[in-house]
């Protein structure tokens, strides 16, 4: 099936600008015009805007999506590429969920400083964070 911007658009759940934007950056080929100089899109193209907006949703920037498709897009090497891909990804999650870790104790510790009293004009929380740094 064949779309014309505004249909590809509503059909991936984007505006047109960000269609434009995404083949600006090459996240998307230009797509074939018709005589009359309508961008025409493809079944295909839905399926990779769709693979975009999911990768951003799990974290990963238009550029290492981008990345990602310079891996997907070339045949030769892709299996050894995507290996080097994911697990340097991979690394950078985890550093992410140890740094939440540390900060989630650090919240906790600071939740347990308080007395749980609305009234208290020293905040312990606050002189902690001031004066324990």
């Amino acid at each position: 099936m064949s779309y014309r911007i505004s249909e590809f658009a509503e059909k991936c759940d984007v505006n047109k600008e960000t269609i434009r934007y995404y083949e600006k950056k090459k996240l998307l080929q230009e797509p074939l015009k018709t005589n009359a100089g309508y961008r025409i899109y493809s079944d295909s193209d839905v399926q990779r805007v769709r693979f975009i907006k999911r990768m951003q949703e799990l974290g990963f920037s238009l550029s290492e999506i981008y990345k990602l498709f310079g891996v997907v897009d070339k045949d030769e090497v892709r299996c050894a590429d995507m290996f080097a891909f994911v697990s340097k990804k991979e690394a950078e999650v985890r550093k992410q969920i140890d740094d939440l870790k540390r900060i989630e104790t650090m919240l906790n510790d600071l939740k347990q400083r308080c007395p749980d009293e609305k009234q208290l004009h020293a905040c312990p929380i606050i002189e902690t964070l001031l004066f324990d740094s």
